[in-house]
């Protein structure tokens, strides 16, 4: 759990920064759900991103310092990038960097993503790779969570957490309004592709109840699990689809 951030613990790091770095540093931008005020989401912690003109070696050992603080109260490492290679990487980026252009309030400097680049292909191609990565590793860890309740919602839970961020971009790639909160998105991509959300419903509940399950039996956890993923599965099939769409064919 992370300590309360306040709007002065944020003001201070990105002194830290500045006092650090110096003229090296470009940005300071603060991303993704929390900072839209997902409160759900700001337990665990802020994700910052930081901009620098060149970065060396030196550049990292010296941000130790104020990093440290900022961990202190339970926050995430940030991430570094130069100006440059945030220009270069959007084709191999495309759901972090629409994710942080969404969702972002630029603390110091320039704001990066007025000049960023970002292909729908590109955005595709990574949501449809990552969808199926984690649908792969649901699969494996359900072989070892299958005869446990609490292991097999709790894999739910966590799961659908990263589904629910990857259904951003599926959101987007449909031409929707794609929301910052993870529930939101949830339950926008079960209206916009017809899914049937019950299951994403129950385990949306036991997410936000902390995991309770009074009364699951084993047969009810893994009848939920095949539902779960029944839907997930489908959500890949449409993303599939747009390829050829995207492609300028017909689907």
């Amino acid at each position: 759990m992370t300590s309360k951030i306040t709007q002065d613990t944020i003001r201070i790091f990105v002194e830290d920064l500045k006092s650090t770095h110096g003229e090296n540093l470009a940005s300071v931008v603060l991303y993704g759900s929390a900072v839209a005020g997902d409160e759900a989401e700001q337990q665990y912690g802020f994700n910052v991103l930081v901009v620098l003109h060149s970065i060396t070696p030196h550049d990292l050992r010296v941000a130790q310092a104020p990093i440290r603080e900022w961990q202190r109260f339970g926050q995430p490492l940030p991430v570094y990038f130069t100006l440059s290679e945030l220009k270069d990487a959007s084709d191999v980026f495309p759901i972090e960097f629409y994710q942080m252009e969404r969702a972002r309030k630029v603390f110091y400097g320039v704001d990066p993503f007025e000049v960023m680049n970002l292909s729908d292909v590109n955005l595709r191609h990574q949501t449809e790779y990552e969808l199926r990565g984690k649908l792969i590793q649901l699969r494996r860890s359900y072989i070892a969570a299958s005869s446990s309740v609490e292991k097999l919602t709790g894999l739910m839970s966590e799961s659908l957490a990263t589904f629910a961020t990857l259904f951003r971009p599926v959101l987007l790639l449909l031409g929707k309004d794609a929301p910052v909160k993870k529930v939101d998105a949830v339950r926008a991509t079960v209206s916009v592709l017809g899914l049937e959300g019950e299951a994403f419903d129950r385990i949306l509940d036991i997410r936000a109840t902390g995991g309770e399950t009074t009364g699951m039996s084993e047969h009810d956890a893994n009848d939920l699990f095949a539902a779960y993923l029944l839907q997930l599965e489908k959500v890949i099939e449409a993303v599939d689809k747009m390829a050829d769409h995207l492609n300028g064919k017909k689907v």
